[in-house]
């Protein structure tokens, strides 16, 4: 079985559909959150996410905020004018599929999450100390979390969180997970991590492999479609050099 993992898609939807196209016949789908939030496309990404096969999908902290869980006080400039934007754009029946969405979730050996485990909605993995910390707030062998943007694995070497170690991705790495690990897929629809494609990983259950992939997508047109729609402007440009 072939599983096809994203996250932080953020209102892309060309970016989505490269990533669709590129991944080819999969058997489920993972989404680790915020599908809506930067992007032109709410409505169209939820949809397209909705009808996946096998979806398994946890809320982001920007899914949440669309639906009025988490003030948008509590974001950046930036992110409040595109939430404020929202209130307006996204229709009824998909507000209330992000509202009923979980936080987290645990599959078989796979904990899903947007943020952390400890704080699935808002807290970032981006060092060794917070991935030490929440390396004891899951029992499944791997925790899946997005929301940095940035495509990275935490592995735990030996039996105590203090052994963990930080590694990047490589595109087109086949690896094997024999350890308790954290893994981020990057980002679908923003990537920050200078590499302006789209990021996302396939697992083969059958081979026990994972595969980290990237692909491009037309990125001045949704930058374009951005700024028409009077969206901040610093996610229109930073699209194009994946900052």
């Amino acid at each position: 079985m072939r599983t096809l993992i994203l996250s932080d898609i953020h209102g892309n939807l060309p970016a989505l559909d490269a990533v669709l196209e590129d991944a080819g016949a999969v058997e489920r789908v993972w989404c680790l959150g915020d599908i809506v939030g930067y992007g032109p496309d709410p409505n169209q990404c939820i949809e397209r996410v909705r009808g996946l096969p096998g979806l398994q999908c946890v809320k982001g902290n920007h899914d949440a905020a669309a639906v009025g869980e988490i003030a948008i006080h509590a974001f950046n400039y930036e992110a409040r004018a595109s939430l404020a934007w929202l209130e307006s754009e996204l229709s009824q029946e998909n507000r209330r599929w992000l509202a009923g969405l979980d936080e987290r979730l645990e599959l078989d050996q796979v904990t899903l999450a947007h943020g952390s485990p400890r704080n699935p909605v808002w807290e970032y993995i981006l060092d060794l100390g917070s991935a030490r910390a929440n390396m004891q707030m899951f029992t499944t062998q791997l925790c899946l979390v997005g929301h940095s943007h940035l495509p990275s694995i935490f592995i735990m070497e030996e039996s105590t969180p203090q052994s963990t170690r930080h590694y990047g991705l490589t595109v087109g790495e086949s690896f094997t997970i024999n350890r308790k690990s954290i893994l981020n897929p990057g980002s679908v629809g923003q990537p920050r991590d200078n590499d302006p494609r789209s990021a996302y990983l396939i697992y083969d259950d059958a081979l026990d492999q994972w595969i980290f992939k990237r692909v491009a997508y037309d990125i001045r047109q949704v930058r374009d479609r951005i700024l028409a729609a009077g969206l901040p402007k610093r996610h229109a440009y930073r699209l194009e050099e994946g900052w």
